[in-house]
């Protein structure tokens, strides 16, 4: 005797009465949803300027639970970015032994960053005497302010060699009210490029350990697993982390700034358009590769960035789509990724800080001679490896403007529209951390194009758990 099958199907109920089914809800694909998610927080911004206190020191509800969802979001993020740098890195180079020529991708790797950001800053200098937004404006001299961080070229040094093993610093803020220290706040914070530098040695010094070493190696690659899968996690909040970002940023700032500083922003976000949909599609077409399907593979990471304005922030998801959606082989994208997310910034310290010089040269009315301007292209393509320990464009436009001999002063005149600049600037940072890698994975002969090439690259969580994620793992053996 048979038991009865207690998984009946629905189709064996009474006649008359609609079977029931299970069906999952199904979602729009990732970018849909940032895409929905960047409307939505554009219209809750809205919101809260219309209906925003008018006490100057106090933000209404709204404005605060947008910024709360926003800035949790991006801590989430960056909270989880030491952890995957390190463990990253050291898996990379484990799985480098099989690669012949790895010294030579490494290479190449900074070749391209180079070349990219000096044709970015080329793109940016022309751009910034065709607007000459510094003659345009309604600011002056008297409205400028000394920035509270500069750069330095000694930044490389400091910011290359690790202070400890975890690449952690402690900095101290003073809290004051009427003009009396009235207590202290202490916040740890770490530096990615000391990571990366830590990651490289340990695990250089594992391979040279050899089989003893394997143990430690092993549970590495499982810290990374669990690191990973916790990642995909907190990115799939992004479309809800854009709501409060994106809202956040419309609710506070508007547009009531762009005023004074129309021309310059301009000139910024056309130079940054050029960069992107100009200057990086014709380096894929000369290397063979179509940049529609390059856009569709990144376009999630460049999302991510644009909304975040953090490249450590969006280091997961970008690495995710270089290897998944772009075809370029996980060993070598471990190390080129996390790499070019402290050194390689178009945005941040080639575009952006080649118009904002020239800016401010127009503004205190001080002449560029030709040598001017080839130091401002040596700054932006050396400058991002010595700022790197201190990422952003703020430091790198300190470092340029220290390096002219043009007032630190003016980047106070700037200030008001940084965060507006810093999504557009942000999102070319991300691009240019999945071209470069592309590139020279293809001029390698180590590129997957047939994944480059597929056309359902565009959601980098298709089939997560699939075996072809396992196929990933073990396709460790590269040739170059």
């Amino acid at each position: 005797m048979t038991a009865p099958s207690s998984a009946a199907p629905s189709s064996d109920a009474p006649t008359g009465q609609t079977p029931r089914t299970r069906s999952r809800l199904r979602l729009p694909s990732f970018g849909v949803q940032v895409l929905l998610a960047l409307v939505l927080g554009v219209a809750l911004g809205l919101l809260a300027r219309s209906i925003a206190d008018p006490a100057p020191d106090q933000a209404d509800a709204l404005t605060v639970t947008l910024a709360t969802i926003g800035s949790t979001f991006v801590t989430l993020l960056k909270a989880l970015v030491p952890p995957l740098i390190v463990t990253a890195i050291i898996a990379s180079i484990a799985n480098l032994r099989a690669v012949t020529d790895a010294a030579r991708l490494a290479g190449r790797t900074l070749l391209w960053f180079g070349i990219t950001a000096l044709a970015s800053v080329l793109v940016g200098i022309t751009l910034g005497l065709v607007f000459r937004p510094g003659l345009s404006t309604t600011l002056t001299t008297a409205d400028a302010a000394e920035p509270s961080r500069t750069g330095s070229w000694l930044d490389f040094i400091t910011g290359l060699l690790p202070a400890n093993w975890l690449g952690v610093t402690a900095g101290t803020s003073l809290q004051q009210a009427d003009g009396a220290v009235t207590g202290a706040t202490t916040s740890l914070s770490f530096n990615a490029l000391q990571l990366v530098v830590i990651a490289l040695v340990v695990g250089v010094a594992a391979l040279k350990v050899g089989p003893a070493a394997e143990p430690f190696l092993t549970f590495n690659r499982s810290v990374l697993a669990v690191v990973q899968k916790v990642l995909w996690w907190v990115i799939r909040l992004a479309p809800l982390g854009t709501v409060g970002l994106l809202g956040n940023a419309v609710a506070t700032y508007g547009w009531d700034l762009l005023g004074p500083l129309a021309s310059f922003v301009a000139a910024v976000y056309v130079g940054l358009a050029v960069v992107l949909f100009v200057l990086y599609p014709v380096l894929l077409r000369t290397h063979g590769l179509s940049p529609v399907r390059w856009f569709a593979g990144a376009w999630p990471a460049i999302q991510l960035a644009f909304v975040s304005r953090s490249s450590l922030g969006t280091l997961p998801l970008t690495e995710r789509v270089t290897v998944r959606n772009l075809g370029v082989p996980r060993e070598y994208a471990s190390f080129a990724v996390p790499f070019g997310a402290t050194t390689k910034m178009d945005g941040c310290a080639a575009v952006y800080p080649a118009i904002a010089a020239i800016f401010v040269a127009q503004v205190f009315g001080v002449q560029l001679s030709l040598w001017d301007y080839v130091l401002i292209a040596f700054v932006s393509v050396v400058g991002s490896a010595a700022t790197a320990g201190l990422t952003g464009a703020l430091v790198m436009l300190t470092l340029t403007l220290s390096t002219l001999g043009l007032p630190l002063a003016g980047v106070g005149l700037l200030l008001a529209v940084d965060s507006i600049l810093d999504m557009g600037r942000t999102a070319v940072n991300v691009a240019g951390q999945t071209l470069v890698p592309t590139i020279v994975a293809r001029r390698a002969g180590i590129l997957d194009v047939e994944r480059f090439a597929s056309s359902n690259a565009a959601d980098p969580f298709a089939d997560d758990d699939a075996p072809v994620a396992a196929d990933e793992r073990e396709r460790v053996a590269v040739t170059a």
